[in-house]
């Protein structure tokens, strides 16, 4: 079969359904989708795909310029920029093609220059007509094309050729991806590979909810009124306020997805391989067949194609039967003797082709499911092939050919990256191998903990084993040799991986020529944690001692050091915040490092300088590292700091240091500032100030944004560059966290577009704003570019400000951290005592950093609604955004606890609670599942849950009633993987024991003090669902169980039963290789969009689309960032079926890469549903919002203030569709959520009640109506004030509903007086029309349209302008509460 992630897709048409003339920009190639020919405009936004323009820079260039030209009406094509452009790539035009393949029509296939001929290949064998050929050449008037050659390459390939597909003999290999390829064809729609995880397939729920795909680009086949044929009624469980949570809507069935069986049996003969007498005869291999007529057929492959022969399953008879249907495609051979096989072959491929391309492309990395149905288990010749061949990467399918991880991570490193189509080639080759050795590792890890691998050390006791497998190492999470017994043993020995991970994913990032890091993955599996590396060349021939050229081996007793160690590591100092530093070794030497000690430098055989043990690339966290003689500073004491902890390896976070960095950045210049203020005003004489003033404003001139000073670390200027609008958007939460910036303990600053304010421009500024500002220009030109100061003056301000903030360097701005402070072991020469003091005071600074500044900041952007978890996961990542670990959890929930808007953040507050419990829960987890042995597991698993989350008083462990009922004593194998002592301790477990030990582990990990002493007390005292917390502990321990109903709360039987555990996942850990062209294309694209300029913006996503493709292939979490932002953009210009269709793509690449229930998946349903309503497809709509309110309340229950907007949504589109009753409900739940997240004055709030009011109207509940519009009302007076418009409008509302109440009143009383002859006015009810009902759906979802006149644009511009001007000047007020009428709001940016 044709590699699962090598060759298909490696990339697929992106923003229009044009094909890839224009995606397989820069030379990178890129895979067509048939059947579609539109070659204009290749993003809606009007410029041409011919001339693509690449700026490797991240498009800084050009803004400047195209500020100033007209949006929308200058056509100037982008190519007039040329001159500041890095590299240009003009895109060679698409031609078309014709091919013939045997037995078909010619057809036309539109194709780019750059493709290669193997993508011709692909391409056919996705077709429905010619999919079942594998073995085959192109060929050209006679010649046969290369397959590896570019298309522009080929002489005489233009526009109108024929290529002709000829089939070619087969050999033993083609012989097999043949059998292989027509089994995944049969097996294309079945959907047991997600299920069990395998081959990166994963599960989407999409199609079945918008019946297929949503029409060509979002245009329905059935145009006309909706209304009648809508069923809007949801069912129970979905409606506001029900307590039912069912699981099996989860994953639910299509209706008709009858599985159409086209074989019974196909599988390998046992007459293989052909002796030597047939394999003269051309046999390659046999097969044997039982097709659905259960006729048993024999079929030989040759090298002249697939017949039947006259073997038996006893008898060898290797003659062609009479007739022995000759065929080259074993497709064509079947269709001739099974009429049932030819029926359902050509049905099941033309679902398959019907199935939209990102439901069937191969994922990056394997996503899986923990919950399945019970899938019936068939015959699978190529699935037990792959199991006893140790299938290990995906190309070769003859086992023997093991691939060299650690050549192919460095070789594709080592890519040249001059300019940006070799970059792309770069960070594509890198990504692939790194999902690949991903795969790999995980695949070993899992045999190795199986008991399949034997160990290279099979002598010693099963903990201390190591493993080879594959080319790759594998280490067991145990203390060995007691090397980690001073700090902490095993539980040091457990967290060292994902530390040494981290510090290559650091290193990793920086890139640095000539140095190497070995591929790294942590996987947990079955309690157990392997670490798979990449294994140095040689280094198992010597003895470590020998080759560790740097760094020590013994922490910090020997120290040796290496000159060009030193040199690779020193470009790495300033990134990564690592300051160079002696220490002594045993014989009191001293030695000079610029890492941590730990950090050993091998040359491998290969001539590479590697570094491994990065475990300390970071420096350590002292609130969970207690030191003697050492105090933290008063504030941090006082909230319990420093506290013990498991081990001694806690260090700070990477997005810490950096926000830490930053915030001593802005201290610095204030200081300068302040100190410049001080001498000006204390200078009477004013001759001299001129000069400073004027060469500080040439240098502002030139250059408007950075702040040139030599040292200012990359964040900074990164940072202050962003102040012109690059809002530092995240794509997921990976990259550079926005961050928030604050000096005193507790005091919540805001962020503004990725400027940090600072308490510091506190009162004391406010009085000489101007001033500062000049003094801040002053500031920036103190440092020259050498380093030298302009004057003694400025240059004692500097020293005073470096000083201030613990800067290593006297005459610039520079933080950088010794990791091996309080390390143990280590000892630093004397005259570094200076040095040290510095560095320990800047390492308690930092700590108390985190806790009295990013902590609060993350309790104010969930307070302020920019940080929205959803479950633990997102959470987690909320978390790490700022820096913060999740050992703090404890502190975290604390600090909620004592902040005065408690109620406000009791959605964060249970998440929080959750996931600390299902933390602890995973922990003891861990040591419980390393006492089971593998053929009790569905047992002891079972038997945990229910002890977890069961209301069953006495949950009794059975052990598995023994298959085989005569039970000899089974030898113990040497292999076995390590158990600890009784194999049966697990049985004892009692729910009350559990949870007395998860109170335990929350005291002593989170130092968190949990209120319960069983499951149902816990639900009842924080509010939560056992149903979330099974998710969120199936997630992190990989428990996949079966999906139906469960009983928790039966008090007289356990919910879980063995039967109900399917399978048990490794979780992964890994690093994930970064697109960073096509990431500052995106960033750029927001900023643009930030600014106002949607086409320019939109321009840039589409190609940072393309780059997005290029690298990661179609399926990535970016890419769907990408095309969610895309969907977004074209809706707001107006292209609704555009919208539609990128934002299909968005929901459906979600749930395949994020899972089908993350939170990001939910809010892309939520977005989709929009621009459904938008393109009016009302009943798709609701269904999309039903899907997502279902997928919300099992992932966080109903108390979220995102059900507020959910709700809002549903509610208006049932007003849209007449449903008046149902859409109160759900209109009127989500005022009560706004009323308790956003308090009760809040804008939310008052667009709620009306949103309310509009539907009491339409059911001409005039006094209901009124009540609501008037409390929305008074809040619009008293936040806008009498004059705003919304005030009026609200006023004039109020009017109209008055009158109406009064008519209908009239109206009734006529009718009480004069009986059934009264004559009535008709009365006025409005139905409400499509377009105000999306009107109000755009004000909820944060969209607002702008009627872009020119005189608007202009406004808009010099409104951006100001409020960056102001921003400069750091006065930027407060934004009002008003989210309908902020221009950050009128912009829509997720």
């Amino acid at each position: 079969m044709v590699s699962k992630t090598d060759d298909i897709p490696t990339s697929v048409p992106t923003c229009t359904p044009v094909d890839l003339a224009n995606d397989a920009r820069n030379g990178v190639q890129d895979v067509k989708e048939p059947s579609k020919t539109s070659l204009k405009d290749s993003c809606g936004c009007g410029h041409s795909a011919e001339t693509a323009m690449v700026n490797g820079d991240g498009a800084h260039g050009h803004t400047e310029e195209s500020e100033s030209k007209q949006d929308g009406n200058s056509k100037t094509d982008l190519g007039d920029e040329s001159n500041e452009q890095e590299v240009i790539v003009i895109q060679d035009t698409g031609f078309t093609l014709k091919i013939q393949a045997p037995g078909a029509e010619p057809f036309d296939l539109q194709v780019s220059p750059q493709e290669m001929v193997q993508e011709i290949h692909q391409v056919l064998m996705d077709r429905e007509d010619t999919c079942h050929r594998t073995c085959f050449s192109l060929q050209l008037d006679g010649n046969v094309l290369d397959n590896f050659a570019e298309l522009k390459s080929i002489e005489g390939l233009q526009e109108g050729s024929l290529l002709k597909v000829v089939e070619e003999p087969y050999t033993v290999r083609e012989a097999r991806i043949h059998v292989r390829h027509i089994r995944d064809l049969l097996k294309s729609l079945d959907p047991s590979d997600a299920y069990n995880g395998v081959d990166c397939n994963s599960l989407s729920f999409l199609s079945i909810f918008t019946d297929g795909d949503l029409g060509d680009s979002g245009k329905r086949k059935k145009k006309g009124n909706e209304l009648e044929q809508i069923d809007c009624t949801p069912p129970e469980y979905i409606l506001p306020g029900s307590k039912e949570r069912p699981l099996v809507p989860l994953q639910p069935q299509n209706k008709d997805c009858k599985p159409l069986q086209c074989l019974k049996v196909l599988m390998m003969s046992g007459w293989n391989p052909p002796p030597g007498n047939r394999k003269m005869h051309g046999d390659l291999m046999y097969l044997y067949i039982v097709t659905v007529e259960e006729r048993h057929v024999s079929i030989t492959a040759s090298t002249r194609g697939f017949y039947l022969n006259q073997s038996t399953t006893y008898t060898f008879n290797p003659k062609p039967a009479n007739p022995s249907f000759l065929t080259h495609s074993l497709v064509e051979l079947l269709s001739q003797i099974s009429p049932a096989f030819k029926k359902n072959f050509t049905a099941l491929q033309k679902k398959r082709v019907q199935r939209h391309l990102f439901e069937r492309i191969a994922t990056p990395f394997q996503v899986y499911s923990w919950t399945a149905p019970q899938v019936d288990h068939a015959m699978d010749c190529v699935r037990a092939e792959d199991a006893y061949t140790s299938r290990l990467g995906y190309e070769e399918h003859i086992p023997g050919q093991t691939r060299d991880w650690n050549e192919e991570l460095q070789t594709t490193k080592e890519l040249p990256r001059k300019n940006l189509p070799e970059r792309l080639l770069r960070e594509r080759a890198i990504f692939k191998v790194h999902s690949d050795f991903a795969a790999a590792a995980t695949r070993g890890a899992m045999a190795v903990i199986d008991g399949n691998v034997m160990a290279i050390n099979p002598g010693e006791e099963t903990r201390m084993q190591m493993f080879i497998w594959n080319n790759i190492f594998f280490s067991l999470g145990f203390d060995v040799r007691d090397h980690y017994r001073e700090l902490g043993g095993d539980a040091a020995a457990h967290a060292a991986p994902t530390n040494d991970l981290n510090g290559v994913r650091a290193y990793g990032a920086v890139d640095i020529e000539g140095l190497y890091t070995l591929g790294t993955v942590v996987v947990d599996y079955r309690g157990y944690r392997v670490t798979a590396q990449s294994i140095i060349p040689g280094i198992l021939e010597r003895e470590q001692e020998q080759s560790v050229i740097y760094g020590s081996i013994d922490f910090g007793k020997t120290v040796v050091c290496h000159e060009k160690y030193m040199e690779l590591l020193e470009k790495t100092s300033r990134p990564l915040k690592v300051q160079k530093h002696k220490v002594l070794n045993e014989k009191n030497e001293s030695v000079e490092l610029c890492s941590s000690v730990e950090c050993k430098g091998i040359i491998g055989n290969d001539g590479r300088h590697y570094i491994l043990d990065l475990l300390r690339t970071f420096p350590p966290d002292l609130n969970f590292l207690p030191v003697d003689g050492e105090e933290l500073p008063p504030e941090t004491r006082l909230q319990g700091f420093p506290r013990q902890h498991r081990h001694r390896l806690a260090c700070l976070r990477q997005e810490l240091i950096e926000a830490f960095v930053e915030h001593r950045y802005l201290l610095f210049m204030k200081m300068a500032a302040l100190q410049l203020m001080q001498q000006k005003a204390n200078k009477d004489t004013k001759t001299d100030t001129p000069a400073i003033r004027e060469t500080s404003e040439k240098s502002i001139e030139s250059n408007p944004d950075t702040i040139q000073t030599p040292g200012v670390t990359e964040v900074s200027t990164e940072q202050t560059d962003s102040t012109s609008g690059d809002t530092q958007a995240e794509t997921d939460g990976e990259e550079t966290p926005s961050k928030p910036a604050t000096n005193g303990p507790l005091d919540l600053t805001t962020v503004q577009n990725g400027e940090c304010r600072n308490p510091l421009d506190g009162k004391e500024l406010e009085e000489s704003i101007p001033g500062l500002a000049q003094a801040k220009e002053l500031a920036e030109t103190l440092v020259g570019e050498d380093g030298s100061c302009v004057d003694p003056k400025s240059r004692e301000v500097v020293l005073n400000a470096c000083k201030a903030v613990g800067s290593i360097s006297n005459t610039s701005f520079d933080i950088r951290f010794n990791p091996d402070i309080f390390s143990p072991g280590v000892r630093f020469p004397d005259d570094c005592t200076d040095d040290v003091q510095k560095q320990k005071q800047l390492l308690k600074d930092s700590s108390t950093f985190l806790v009295s500044c990013q902590i609060p900041s993350l309790i104010k952007d969930c307070l302020d609604h920019s940080a929205v978890p959803m479950d633990g996961a997102t959470l987690t990542e909320a978390l790490h955004q700022r820096g913060i670990n999740v050992r703090y959890l404890g502190s975290v929930l604390e600090f909620m606890d004592k902040t005065p808007a408690k109620a406000q953040l009791e959605h964060i507050y249970r998440i929080g609670i959750i996931e600390l419990i299902t933390r602890c829960a995973k922990h003891i987890f861990k040591a419980y599942l390393q006492g089971v042995e593998l053929s009790a597991l569905s047992a002891a698993v079972s038997h945990f849950l229910n002890c977890f989350l069961s209301s069953f008083p006495d949950a009794v462990a059975h052990l598995p009633p023994d298959e085989l009922a005569s039970r000899r004593k089974s030898r113990k194998r040497r292999n076995k993987v390590p158990t600890g002592g009784d194999n049966t301790a697990w049985t004892n477990l009692t729910p009350q024991e559990l949870w007395k030990n998860i109170a335990c582990e929350a005291q002593s990990y989170y130092h968190y003090t949990i209120k319960c002493d069983g499951v149902d007390q816990l639900v009842e005292n924080y509010n939560l669902q056992k149903i979330t917390l099974l998710r969120e502990i199936s997630i992190k321990t990989g428990i996949q169980i079966l999906i139906k109903e469960y009983n928790f709360d039966s008090r007289h039987k356990p919910a879980f039963t063995e039967e109900d555990i399917l399978n048990i996942f490794p979780v992964v850990k890994h690093v994930n290789p970064k697109a960073s062209d096509a990431f500052h294309f995106f960033q750029s694209g927001q900023a643009k969009v930030q600014q106002g300029f949607l086409k320019e913006g939109c321009e840039l996503i589409s190609e940072a689309l393309n780059l997005f493709n290029n690298v990661y292939g179609a399926m990535h979490v970016e890419i769907c960032a990408c095309l969610r932002l895309l969907a977004r953009l074209n809706y707001i210009m107006g292209d609704h079926p555009e919208a539609l269709s990128n934002q299909q793509k968005a929901v459906l690449m979600s749930e395949r890469v994020l899972g089908i229930e993350h939170p990001n998946t939910i809010q892309e349903y939520m977005h989709l549903a929009l621009y459904c309503f938008a393109n009016g497809q009302l009943s798709t709509a609701l269904k999309l919002l039903y899907r997502a309110r279902y997928l919300m309340f099992l992932v966080t229950g109903e108390d979220h203030p995102e059900m507020a907007l959910l709700d809002s949504n549903i509610g208006l589109v049932l007003h849209g569709v007449m449903e008046y009753d149902l859409a109160l409900r759900f209109l009127e739940n989500a005022l009560t959520i706004n009323t308790k997240y956003h308090g009760p004055r809040s804008l939310k709030v008052a667009l709620s009640h009306h949103v309310v009011a509009r539907v009491y109207e339409s059911k001409a509940e005039f006094r209901s109506a009124l009540q609501h519009e008037k409390e929305g009302y008074t809040i619009y007076k008293n936040q806008m004030g009498e004059a705003h418009e919304k005030t009026k409008e609200s006023s004039e509302y109020l009017k109209y509903l008055t009158q109406q109440a009064v008519a209908l009143q009239r109206t009734m009383n006529e009718i009480y007086k004069n009986g059934s002859n009264a004559s009535i006015t008709p009365l006025k009810f409005t139905a409400p029309s499509m377009a105000s009902v999306l009107e109000q759906l755009n004000i909820i979802n944060g969209i607002i349209f702008i009627p872009l006149s020119q005189k608007d644009l202009e406004n808009l511009k010099a409104e951006v302008q100001r409020r960056q001007h102001l921003q400069e000047l750091g006065k930027m007020e407060e934004p009002s509460d008003d989210g309908l009428l902020e221009l950050e709001d009128k912009i829509p940016v997720d």
